[in-house]
């Protein structure tokens, strides 16, 4: 028996199929859907995944502006970026945030759970938001997903 004749298959990109997902976010909290939107983003749930390469699917997310938080985080927690000028430290609560742009609550919490590199930045770019119950991405003929 030649034990050297055995090989481990490695996916190339040829080989990788990514599909289209519509998710409603209506009523869902935010991390558990964040984190399913990233096992679909960087293809996790499929048999070829490979940690080293863009194997995922595209995903939808519709009616952001319908996501809720467990607990007292819509008041109690508190984003926080740096304009990068002196003293340009900006506090934002999830209710601030809900008000003016809905679905970067949801974008934050994704974009924080995937890779901070080259392919999580690419990972990035296949999800797509919408606060509305509408998407332009009919064309792709997503299917919809329930979680």
């Amino acid at each position: 028996m030649d034990t050297l004749s055995y090989k481990t298959p490695s996916v190339s990109k040829k080989d990788v199929t990514h599909d289209w997902y519509v998710i409603d976010a209506q009523n869902m909290v935010v991390g558990r859907l964040a984190t399913a939107i990233v096992t679909l983003l960087r293809g996790k749930n499929k048999v070829w995944y490979s940690p080293n390469m863009d194997c995922g699917d595209y995903v939808i997310v519709i009616n952001a502006d319908k996501i809720r938080f467990t607990g007292n985080k819509m008041s109690d927690k508190v984003y926080v970026h740096h304009t990068g000028y002196p003293g340009g430290q900006r506090f934002t609560t999830p209710a601030e945030l809900m008000a003016k742009h809905p679905e970067r609550i949801l974008e934050k919490a994704v974009k924080g759970m995937l890779p901070k590199n080259r392919l999580g930045r690419q990972v990035y770019g296949k999800l797509f938001v919408y606060s509305g119950a509408e998407h332009p991405h009919k064309a792709q003929q997503p299917q919809k997903l329930e979680l």
